[in-house]
This record gives C-alpha cells, sequence and structure tokens, in this order.
C-alpha cells in the first residue's frame, strides 16, 4: 500500500539540489483535496502517465479537478467524492539564482599570439545561473531523475563556456600581453554569446567572471625576464654597474689570502666585467657576432719584433720610423715617399727623441737639436 499524501511541499536543506521528484521512485498516491506548498523560488509540476497535468506557481494550493482540469476525466470516472485517489508524480523546481559555479579549462586552449608563435593557455572563472523556463529544462535535462543538483550540470555546462571561449579568444586579442585589459570586454561577450546556448535547455546564464587566463610556466618565467631587462634600462649602464659591484665584493672578500687574495678577485671581478661588456656590446652591434678586425702591424727595425703601428717600439723604445709631414703617417726609415700621400720624405731616419724626419748626413736633429747616432 502506497501512503496517501495529503501535504505535497519540498525544502531544499542542501543549497545546491535544482529538481525534487515526489515520490523519487515510481508514483505516489494523491487525493483530491490534498494540499500542494509551493515556494517563492519554486514551479510544481504533476505529472501522470508520463504527461504534465498542471503547474503550480508560488502558493498553497488545493487538488481539485478545478484548478487541475486535465484531472476530471481521468478521476470522476472512476471515484466519487472529494477525497478520492489518483496515482501521479509531481517535480518541484527551484527556480532561485545559483552562484559560485565554477568553470575551468581541463586541456589548455591552444592560442596563436602575434608575439610568442603559439602559446597554451589555461582560463578559470565563475558564473550563475537559474531555471528559467522550468517545462524546458526538466524535458531537456533532469528527465525521471528522483533528484538533480548543480554537480550533475555543472559539467555539461563547463564544456560549452570553454568551446566559446576559445573563439572568443582569437576574435578578440592578439597577444597575451594584452589580456588584463580585455577580462571584463571577454566576459561582457562570453555571457552573451552563452545565453543562446544555455537558453535552448531553460536555464538563464545570470552572471559571468573571467578570474584569470595564464599561461605555461615556463612562459611564464620568459615573461618575468623580458620585464627585467626592460626595466635595466640601458645596458651598458647596467654592465658598469654591475661591474663597479664586483670589484667592491672582491674587495671586501678575506676568502682568497687577505689583501692578496682581495687584490686576486678585484682583478677577477674586473676581468669578468670587462668580458661581459666587450661580449655584450658586440652581440648588440652586431648581431651576436664579433666584428673586431686584427688591428695591422710593423716589424721595428731596432728588435726586429712584431708590434703595432706607432713613432716608437713598445718593446725597445726606438722609433718605428719618420712622420709624414702630409698626411702623419709613420714611414719606415730609409723610405723615400710617403706610402700613404707619396709626400717626398728626403730617405732620412726619424729623431731618436723626438721622431721627427732627420736627413740622412745631418748629425742633429732639425727640430729638437738632440744629436744624431
Amino acid at each position: 500500500m502506497f501512503k496517501k499524501l495529503e501535504i505535497i511541499e519540498w525544502m531544499d536543506d542542501s543549497g545546491n539540489e535544482i529538481v525534487h521528484r515526489i515520490p523519487q521512485s515510481g508514483s505516489g498516491e494523491f487525493r483530491l483535496g490534498s494540499q500542494v506548498v509551493v515556494r517563492e523560488n519554486q514551479d510544481a509540476i504533476f505529472f501522470r502517465d508520463g504527461k504534465a497535468m498542471d503547474t503550480f506557481g508560488p502558493g498553497r494550493h488545493t487538488i481539485t479537478t478545478e484548478n487541475i482540469p486535465l484531472l476530471t476525466g481521468v478521476v470522476s470516472t472512476l471515484f466519487e467524492g472529494k477525497d478520492s485517489p489518483f496515482r501521479a508524480t509531481v517535480f518541484f523546481i527551484n527556480k532561485k539564482t545559483f552562484t559560485d559555479m565554477k568553470w575551468g579549462t581541463k586541456e589548455p586552449i591552444i592560442f596563436r599570439d602575434k608575439e610568442l608563435s603559439m602559446v597554451r593557455l589555461r582560463a578559470f572563472g565563475s558564473f550563475s545561473m537559474k531555471v528559467e523556463q522550468s517545462h524546458l529544462f526538466l524535458n531537456k535535462i533532469v528527465g525521471t531523475e528522483g533528484k538533480f543538483s548543480t554537480d550533475e550540470i555543472e559539467g555539461f555546462l563547463k564544456g560549452m563556456i570553454i568551446s566559446r571561449l576559445a573563439d572568443l579568444l582569437g576574435e578578440t586579442i592578439e597577444t597575451i600581453f594584452d589580456l588584463a585589459q580585455y577580462y571584463d570586454e571577454i566576459g561582457t561577450l562570453a555571457k552573451s554569446r552563452l545565453g543562446d546556448d544555455f537558453g535552448k535547455y531553460g536555464i538563464q546564464l545570470v552572471d559571468f567572471y573571467v578570474q584569470a587566463i595564464t599561461p605555461p610556466e615556463e612562459v611564464q618565467k620568459r615573461i618575468d625576464e623580458r620585464s627585467a631587462m626592460g626595466a635595466l634600462g640601458d645596458m651598458n649602464q647596467y654592465l658598469r654597474f654591475k661591474t663597479a659591484t664586483a670589484m667592491g665584493d672582491a674587495a671586501a672578500s678575506e676568502g682568497g689570502g687577505g689583501a692578496a687574495g682581495a687584490g686576486v678577485g678585484m682583478g677577477a671581478g674586473l676581468g669578468m666585467g670587462m668580458t661581459m661588456a666587450n661580449m655584450m656590446g658586440q652581440t648588440m652591434a652586431g648581431g651576436g657576432q664579433s666584428n673586431s678586425v686584427a688591428a695591422p702591424q710593423v716589424v721595428c727595425p731596432a728588435c726586429g719584433k712584431n708590434v703595432a703601428p706607432g713613432k716608437f717600439c713598445p718593446e725597445c723604445g726606438k722609433p718605428l720610423g719618420v712622420t709624414c709631414s702630409k698626411c702623419g703617417n709613420v714611414v719606415p726609415p730609409g723610405t723615400n715617399f710617403c706610402p700613404e700621400c707619396g709626400t717626398k720624405t728626403g730617405g732620412g731616419k726619424p729623431c731618436s727623441k723626438c721622431g721627427a724626419d732627420v736627413p740622412a748626413d745631418s748629425k742633429f736633429c732639425p727640430e729638437c737639436g738632440e744629436k744624431q747616432e
């Protein structure tokens, strides 16, 4: 025997139940004259033999053939009297707004970034929804389940959100560096487009929020490095500062044998700093390749060593040649003409003191008076 229900009502104690069926399995025996209590945020729908008989809105309702006209032919032909029983099912639909529902990406969204090429993005946020059309929601989503909660529909709604979000990202932004300023715009566009998708199932999307859209951790590290480089400003000034800091740290260190160790540390710090400066300078100036060219060398007539051009040999101090009076080029001793401009030099030799051109038969330099050997 089924219990004859006199008062039919439902209150959600869990806070996340959307639909509740009475009874939760099979059908129940109701009597004409029973009371149906429907809260402000509820709808109650009567079903018999798989068909919706009537819908009750908020308030207290008495089951009679007057307020459920479709029951008239079913009940009155079988029973007589006010308390005639009939078997049916009642679905209570909770129409409150369910807030703080979460959405997020299970798998990264592939995004074509104009500055970083292809980037994998993860996104998450929150949304709120409510049942707008009870019949539509009950028929398309719930079916005949005894109860239906937000946990059971959240995954389905997340799928719709992620599919729309992937399209919106490609249409709205060009690089993830602009993401922060587009969160509100993305949220507004997503709510507009998802409204139709949710509406097909009798659901209203009340609010939609984007809380974060982030690239993978390794990409975030590269972005941090790029920001740090931008904060440095002038790279040459930064390298000078680092060199000076290294020298100061080396001088203050006592781990290398007192003053001697400090001197070695200072030299190492200075050398490393200069090496870094040269390497960075070459990289920035020539795309990462050195543009240096080997300096020309000349043979010293006195010691025979290859040395850099100049008036005097850096090894023995002897003159390397005479200075051309026209172009200033150093001309090897005994040369009659300057190899650069062709000016006649007289074939003399350079003064051992000032390096001026001294005629071959002169005993004293005409410039400084130094006696010539």
